[in-house]
Order: C-alpha cells, then sequence, then structure tokens
C-alpha cells in the first residue's frame, strides 16, 4: 500500500501515523521489520514520538506500536 505521506523510503511522522492508523497487516509488518533493523534507533524514536501525540485517539492501535518500540529499546 503506497501510504499519502510516504513519497521515499524513509518513514517521516506523518507516514507512519498514516501506517498504525490505516494500513493493514502487510504495512505493520513491513514497519515492525524497519523498526527492528533500525540500529540508529531514530526510527524507533519516531513511532514512540507518534505514539505517544496518539495514544488518546486510537489506544489499542498505538498500545501495541508503543511496546514494540519500548521491547526494541530493551533489546540491545
Amino acid at each position: 500500500m503506497q501510504h499519502r505521506h510516504l513519497n521515499h523510503s524513509d518513514y517521516t511522522l506523518a507516514a507512519i501515523d498514516d501506517v498504525i492508523e490505516h494500513g493493514n497487516l502487510r504495512d505493520w509488518v513491513e514497519l515492525a521489520r524497519a523498526v527492528l533493523r533500525d540500529d540508529t534507533g531514530r526510527l524507533r524514536e519516531k513511532v514512540q514520538r507518534i505514539c505517544r501525540a496518539r495514544m488518546a485517539d486510537n489506544p489499542q492501535a498505538y498500545r501495541v506500536w508503543q511496546l514494540l518500540a519500548e521491547r526494541c529499546e530493551a533489546t540491545p
């Protein structure tokens, strides 16, 4: 799925938000793999930032992504 805010291979904040809110399983798996592969932690930080900002809008979806990001942070 080509998300409306994703026009290059880098995940912008808007693209991450769009994937979490409107993505399907394939999109979520792709984002999760990208978070797991990111050695810099920048993508994880972006996911956490989006989740903190949007938790009230869709608590279940954003909580799942927050937990994934926290888990990646704890894993060396």
